[in-house]
């Protein structure tokens, strides 16, 4: 017999009456019955019941091993009553009468449960990770998260993708975010960077003659944290294809995603393919955001011109088109019935969120006639309300919210107006996987706070304009063969075509202040590569720890992953980040300043 199990937890049902069979795994939960002591003995795979008799020797053993000690037992598999029967249990039918029990390793006092419902703070679920890990939940959370990975790499290599490795310690480069820096030994007062993304080396792959990549990529962004976003690291899969357009990245993804929410997605239908194709200026119109939940079928309409009509006589709007503002409109049906103070709530919530306020009207029959109620529907006449509800497709008992603000920000309020009420409303379905591609994203944007033109995503994005036209343009004007693709709400990837042509790559950050010279420094390795033939290519990288956490049902990316930092990038299981000792910081060059207070 095997030294601690001939059976794992999961195994053992009434086939097995009879037989003897040693278990090794972790005591779950104990019952003392007086002259019978029951415990679940639980491991990777599942529970099993066990039982010891008073009489036993070991039973005294028993009774006093902690929780969550590691144990063997050896006994008699036999057949429950019938009246105790676990029917939520696959082993649920038999229990084990134990004759002989071994300790393997006893657990001190928990600081945290591991059986039961009852939450923690994550502070100490992080701080003791490896027994937030042991609960049913999180484990399977885990246990997704590494068949969601197998079952990618299966469907890449099908595919006729090579997996590849690329630097973990490279050059600093502009992706977005800062950089994590790493000091090196050997060139004193130098250092590397971790990648934000294998950007410059995927490329280089296809400029290496290789025709389809991937890997599943660890990727490091000093970045603040959030629910849906690690900091420090996350996984995505990173993938590129040579000799394609745009069309020819979406049909090698889509089925992948396809067929990945199909087999994790619990019995969700997922979007049909081709998923649909939003631009990016539709997306912010429409949804208030480049990220559309569309299982929300509430859409967002501009009605500025509306606002300006004769027949609408609200000044304070008026006065805020002259100065700029655009107007939008959010529909709420059949909220019409719905009390003073749901309208009056979310005019506060505006307020609390930035925004300056929503105006609201309440749409009625009079005579067969929609007339507009609430504070601002007095300001509109019968033709204008009538104009309304056709341009916002409005019906009896429909209400409509209005965010008039500069177009960012009026994009902004009406985006999570526009959710919070499909929430609210109850409008959302929550079994559906709901998939679209946001293109045609502006290659530049301006940055209010720093007064510059900047990029506004990939700057190794192919820019949609002729080369030649590309001086006299506005830069603001000039899109990109960028996407993103996004499922519920979640962006899930960012991808492109990417700017295969020197001269074209020089032009394009020029118009962010970059000096040839400075691209050529900033940028050897990738400039080099291009100028040595570079076929047309273009790929994208969906995110690894959010597609886990979308097919888990969770809000928060940490919940799927093994062993994440907090919101703050601190590692509270191992303590990092940590000081490093003065050897160290002799050997790397480096003298720590502390902040004057």
């Amino acid at each position: 017999m095997h030294k601690y199990r001939t059976h794992t937890c999961s195994e053992i049902t009434k086939k097995n009456s009879g037989k003897i069979v040693k278990l090794s795994g972790w005591i779950h939960r104990k019952r003392d019955h007086g002259n019978l002591l029951f415990f679940d003995l639980r491991d990777h795979f599942g529970l099993t019941q066990c039982v010891i008799e008073k009489d036993n020797k070991f039973f005294k053993m028993v009774e006093k091993i902690k929780q969550e000690s590691v144990v063997s037992a050896l006994g008699e598999v036999v057949k429950r009553s019938p009246d105790t029967v676990n029917k939520e249990l696959f082993t649920g039918e038999v229990e084990v009468k134990v004759s002989s029990f071994e300790i393997l390793s006893e657990s001190k006092d928990l600081p945290m449960p591991v059986f039961g419902e009852q939450e923690y703070p994550e502070e100490t679920r992080l701080k003791y990770r490896f027994l937030d890990l042991r609960r049913e939940e999180m484990h399977e959370n885990i246990v997704l998260r590494s068949k969601v990975i197998s079952f990618i790499r299966n469907k890449m290599t099908t595919n006729g993708f090579l997996e590849f490795q690329t630097p973990i310690l490279t050059a600093s480069s502009p992706e977005g975010a800062r950089d994590f820096l790493v000091p090196s030994r050997v060139h004193p007062g130098k250092f590397y960077a971790l990648p934000q993304a294998p950007q410059q080396f995927k490329q280089m792959v296809m400029i290496s003659g290789f025709d389809k990549y991937f890997q599943i990529a660890p990727c490091f962004r000093d970045e603040d944290g959030r629910a849906d976003r690690s900091p420090g690291e996350h996984y995505q899969l990173d993938m590129e294809l040579s000799f394609v357009e745009q069309e020819d990245v979406f049909n090698a993804a889509e089925p992948i995603f396809f067929d990945l929410f199909n087999e994790f997605g619990k019995g969700k239908k997922v979007s049909k393919t081709p998923f649909k194709k939003i631009t990016y200026k539709n997306s912010m119109l429409k949804y208030g955001t480049d990220k559309p939940d569309l299982r929300n079928p509430i859409e967002i309409f501009d009605v500025t011109e509306l606002f300006k009509r004769d027949d609408v006589k609200l000044d304070i709007f008026k006065k805020l088109i002259e100065q700029g503002a655009v107007v939008r409109a959010i529909p709420a049906p059949n909220t019409s019935s719905k009390p003073r103070s749901f309208f009056d709530g979310y005019n506060s919530w505006a307020k609390e969120e930035g925004g300056k306020g929503l105006g609201y009207i309440i749409l009625e029959k009079n005579n067969n006639n929609l007339i507009g109620k609430g504070p601002i529907g007095k300001f509109f006449s019968e033709k204008a309300i009538k104009e309304l509800a056709k341009i916002c497709k409005l019906n009896e008992k429909d209400s409509v919210f209005f965010s008039s603000d500069k177009k960012k920000e009026a994009e902004r309020i009406s985006g999570i107006a526009r959710q919070k009420l499909g929430k609210e409303l109850n409008l959302i379905d929550n079994n559906k996987f709901e998939f679209c591609w946001i293109t045609d994203y502006p290659m530049y944007e301006y940055d209010e706070k720093e007064k510059k033109i900047d990029f506004s995503h990939n700057p190794f994005s192919m820019p949609k304009i002729d080369i030649k036209d590309f001086d006299k343009s506005d830069p603001l004007s000039i899109l990109a063969y960028q996407y993103d693709l996004v499922c519920n709400g979640y962006e899930i990837s960012s991808g492109a075509i990417r700017n295969h042509l020197p001269e074209l790559m020089y032009k394009v950050f020029s118009k962010v202040g970059y000096s040839k010279e400075e691209v050529n420094s900033k940028f050897e390795g990738m400039i080099k590569a291009l100028s040595y033939g570079a076929p047309p290519h273009g790929g994208m990288a969906p995110g690894i720890d959010r597609i886990v956490m979308i097919l888990a049902g969770k809000e928060n990316i940490r919940e799927v992953t093994l062993f994440p930092m907090n919101q703050n990038a601190q590692d509270l299981l191992m303590g990092a980040p940590s000081k490093p000792n003065e050897t160290q910081l002799k050997d790397l060059n480096i003298k720590i300043v502390e902040k004057k207070k």
